[in-house]
């Protein structure tokens, strides 16, 4: 991960970054883009030539435009223009990001800042750097960026130091996210996700871990985690991790779907559907990265995370459509299609949650159905909750974060689908609706939780297919963000 550092003042070097706006609004007229005003100790020589490159290089100010200016036996020997838009959080992290890919080969490179500039603004600048950055790679092959260490010279360092910590807690937590769900699913099984979470808390006492194996699981009654995983031969998991300062005055219950690889079972998927389902394991990487986050920042809130874990496989001894499981507390469900699989999971942990934690607010992460790419595309999660003032709270921090959700119903009318002749409910319905009706499903496991419960179907946004902005391609660590965002208000 890049070193970033809070400077006084640029120190000399070969690559120096200014902040450029637009010159005006639409409304007024004005054209082009000017350098931010107020730029610490900057050389007057180099500000009036940022000032001559700007209209000369028709820049236009918008968030995460770059021009670069070489300069030959000076310093800096190369000047980089950066736009930064309307100059708030998002158009700073998209400042960030572009910096970091245009800045790729130098090895080291100062981003003047202007001396009063907002701490929020500092944040979304070190996100975007830190996330845009992120590589991932199972082998050695292929060049590393060269870029190792960049300077950003504000006012009064000491002034943004605590920003700095939360973005780069929030960035090394969202590239841990990433790096879970990019591993292939010949590395990636419950037992070796598991591991992954036992290594990072190894140094931290405050942080309790419990890891349910398939016998435990099987005397416990997770009958929904045990049904998913009984047809490979990697055995399923429960993770529980609990995050609980002796000041918390809030217990949150994170749950997240972690398939570590989906076949679709004896309901097998087409290949090309397969072929990206590592990254059903995204919901489980994504809280226990947050939770993670969390106790780095010492956040004043009890965590409680549960990752059920299991890698739906195709054998003999795999769920049928058409069985019936029963769930942890005994509510039974008449499996249409074992492609639906992430939703017994969650009902195992939902049931345990309401039955044993007892939290104040719970919310499930999951990449759920490729219904939520249908109705709202590739970068929007799908948000479901019956509690307004939850689902506002968390689309707030989520938009803050810089990532994207959309409040979605739960029609009454539609619970109806969920009956079973045989079972006390149908797991997926084929009514359309696929999302809504996989979260009406697991709201029935939320007992007297129903109203302090929120689900997200992140499935469409847990991957993308190319670099934009600070997300790179493959996994996005979606969730991380704005979780942690929400999980700040609550101390």
């Amino acid at each position: 991960m890049l070193a970033i550092r809070l400077v006084g003042g640029p120190e000399r070097s070969e690559a120096l970054a200014l902040p450029i706006r637009p010159a005006g609004t639409a409304e007024d007229g004005a054209q082009g883009a000017t350098v931010l005003p107020g730029l610490p100790a900057l050389a007057d020589d180099v500000l009036a030539e940022a000032a001559a490159l700007a209209p000369a290089a028709r820049a236009t100010g918008r968030a995460g435009e770059v021009h670069v200016h070489l300069r030959p036996g000076r310093v800096p020997a190369r000047l980089l223009l950066v736009g930064a838009g309307d100059g708030d959080e998002s158009g700073w992290r998209a400042a960030g990001a572009a910096l970091a890919r245009s800045a790729s080969g130098e090895t080291h490179l100062t981003i003047m800042m202007p001396v009063d500039v907002e701490p929020d603004a500092v944040r979304g600048l070190v996100e975007g750097l830190l996330l845009a950055s992120y590589r991932f790679r199972l082998t050695e092959a292929g060049e590393s960026p060269a870029l190792a260490g960049v300077d950003v010279a504000v006012g009064d360092p000491t002034a943004y130091a605590d920003v700095v910590e939360r973005a780069e807690v929030t960035a090394r937590m969202t590239r841990l996210a990433r790096d879970l769900t990019n591993t292939p699913s010949s590395v990636k099984n419950p037992q070796w996700f598991a591991e992954q979470v036992e290594a990072a808390v190894a140094d931290r006492p405050d942080l309790r871990l419990r890891v349910r194996q398939p016998d435990e699981l099987a005397a416990e009654g997770f009958g929904g985690i045990l049904a998913v995983g009984g047809g490979s031969a990697s055995g399923p998991r429960l993770v529980e991790l609990d995050w609980h300062p002796a000041d918390a005055r809030t217990h949150v219950v994170l749950v997240g779907k972690g398939i570590t690889f989906d076949t679709g079972g004896i309901s097998i998927k087409p290949v090309p559907a397969m072929k990206l389902m590592r990254k059903d394991m995204a919901g489980a990487a994504a809280v226990v990265a947050a939770t993670l986050g969390a106790a780095a920042l010492r956040l004043p809130v009890r965590i409680t995370t549960l990752a059920p874990l299991a890698e739906n496989a195709v054998s003999g001894s795999a769920f049928r459509p058409g069985d019936v499981i029963t769930h942890y507390g005994g509510v039974t469900s008449e499996t249409t299609n074992s492609d639906a699989e992430g939703r017994l999971v969650l009902a195992d942990a939902l049931a345990y949650a309401v039955a044993e934690l007892k939290p104040d607010l719970l919310i499930d992460l999951a990449t759920l159905t490729g219904a939520n790419m249908v109705a709202l595309g590739k970068r929007t999660g799908a948000l479901y909750s019956d509690n307004d003032e939850l689902a506002a709270d968390v689309l707030a921090a989520i938009d803050a974060a810089g990532e994207s959700a959309w409040r979605m119903p739960l029609p009454a009318d539609y619970v109806e689908y969920l009956g079973s002749d045989v079972a006390d409910l149908y797991s997926a319905p084929n009514q359309g609706g696929g999302s809504v009706l996989a979260a009406l499903y697991l709201r029935e496991f939320t007992g007297d939780l129903r109203q302090r419960w929120l689900h997200v179907d992140m499935s469409a946004p847990s991957w993308a297919d190319g670099d934009a902005a600070e997300l790179t391609r493959g996994a996005t660590g979606w969730g991380v963000r704005g979780l942690l965002r929400w999980l700040a208000t609550l101390g």
